[in-house]
């Protein structure tokens, strides 16, 4: 389930439901006239003009299409498949489920259709699953190479660091103002690139007119003008999306009465840029330590975050129990030593360098002679 109806949508469940089929269809797959395959309808024949990029997909998978004929006549030529979906609908979503996302909706929709598989279509013998067992070794098999859903756009970055994307608005990093970025929209998210390099991820806006802007891509600016950080629209967007935790405002307060609201303004900003390089759990962890130890720094910040992150990595201590012998390692370069074979070789010896030095002190003892003369 997506949160739109594009060509982008159309073409990603394609690709979700041939990897759950585990193969392509050999035989034809039929298809209603949606715009998203079929740009006209050539008379009442079945000739159609298809869409570009679903031509491309189709040739991709090698499948065959078959397309009903339009409104009432072409009703009964998809009657089975109308049929089981309207069972789904009317045994999974009557009452309409509330569910948080979308992405839990999905999840239900898969543990239903795995739950499915046990039932029997009429008087059949089999159930589906069985039926679908029979039917899965004829199936063709999945190209090697993925085929690329999302569509191309490639917008330039506005003044205020924006890319219009369809009817919406998405923040880049500031730095790419005036450049022209590369964007691949999906039914869900785009992704944004410059110079094959990603820039940017956004959750999909689909209301007309909506901006999208992350926080992040505006630290840079608002370090240099901290007063205008209280009142952004990225600051609420972050808070909403549960980004801009509590204690990041229980943090920031405390800032602001130490060193001003200026100078505590900008301290915050400079921890969330340490976002950039450590995770959003160790800041915040950071966060919380510095609070209870009343240091109102970046620096101090970043220590605390840095000692959360190696908590989580370094070994547990083992615990001792009373009465039971401690185990011993011994360290690999120990064990090699003692088991190397005995050195049977005689010492070295530095006699022989002894003539060097009674050399010198001839030598020495002339030049001095020499000079008494």
């Amino acid at each position: 389930m997506f949160a739109s109806c594009g060509q982008e949508a159309f073409l990603e469940g394609h690709v979700h439901a041939l990897r759950t089929l585990g193969g392509v269809p050999r035989s034809k797959v039929r298809y209603d006239n949606l715009k998203a395959a079929v740009a006209r309808v050539l008379g009442l024949s079945r000739a159609r003009v298809e869409a570009d990029r679903w031509i491309a997909f189709k040739s991709h998978y090698g499948i065959e299409r078959f397309y009903c004929r339009p409104g009432i006549e072409g009703a009964h030529e998809k009657g089975g498949v109308e049929g089981q979906i309207g069972y789904f609908r009317r045994n999974h979503f009557v009452p309409v489920p509330e569910v948080s996302s979308l992405a839990e909706v999905n999840e239900m929709v898969e543990q239903w259709d795995r739950q499915d598989g046990a039932r029997r279509i009429g008087s059949r013998s089999r159930t589906i699953a069985e039926d679908f067992a029979l039917e899965q070794p004829l199936l063709m098999p999945l190209p090697e190479e993925p085929f690329e859903t999302g569509r191309l756009f490639t917008p330039r970055v506005d003044r205020y660091g924006q890319i219009p994307v369809r009817t919406n608005r998405y923040s880049v990093p500031i730095r790419l103002i005036g450049k022209r970025v590369r964007v691949i929209l999906h039914a869900s998210h785009l992704v944004v690139y410059d110079q094959n390099v990603e820039v940017a991820r956004h959750e999909r806006l689909i209301a007309k007119g909506a901006v999208r802007l992350e926080l992040d891509h505006y630290l840079e600016v608002l370090v240099r003008k901290p007063g205008a950080f209280p009142g952004s629209t990225a600051l609420e967007q972050a808070r909403s999306a549960g980004k801009f935790a509590p204690v990041h405002d229980a943090w920031w307060a405390q800032a602001m009465k130490i060193h001003g609201e200026r100078d505590g303004t900008r301290a915050l900003i400079e921890v969330l840029l340490l976002g950039r390089h450590m995770t959003h759990e160790h800041v915040v962890a950071g966060l919380a330590a510095a609070l209870r130890a009343g240091a109102m720094t970046a620096d101090a910040v970043a220590l605390e975050a840095r000692k959360a992150a190696q908590a989580e990595t370094e070994p547990a201590p083992e615990v001792r129990v009373p009465g039971q012998a401690s185990a011993t390692v011994t360290s690999l370069h120990e064990w090699r030593l003692a088991h190397l074979p005995p050195d049977t070789r005689p010492l070295p010896s530095v006699s022989h360098y002894d003539q060097l030095l009674r050399r010198r002190r001839t030598s020495n003892s002339d030049h001095r002679e020499g000079e008494a003369r």
